[in-house]
């Protein structure tokens, strides 16, 4: 998927668990490790903004777009 996800980033960053974020954020543990490694088909304004409330960040600091190639690369294809 073109969309990458920095969630882990950003968690490191603040020195905050998983958990710690899905309590701060109210979605379910389960649900953000979806969003987290990418499998997300679709993330709601009011999670995302959410997220950034608690992360202090901004949403390009959790989401980027790769390229195909860079995709391809990064999969060894």
């Amino acid at each position: 998927m073109p969309i990458a996800v920095d969630i882990d980033v950003m968690l490191a960053r603040r020195k905050m668990s998983v958990g710690e974020l899905a309590d701060r954020v109210g979605i379910t543990p389960a649900n953000l490790a979806v969003l987290k490694n990418g499998r997300a088909k679709a993330v709601r304004f009011a999670t995302l903004a959410a997220l950034c409330e608690v992360l202090e960040c901004q949403p390009g600091d959790l989401l980027r777009w790769e390229s195909d190639v860079e995709v391809e690369a990064a999969a060894g294809g």
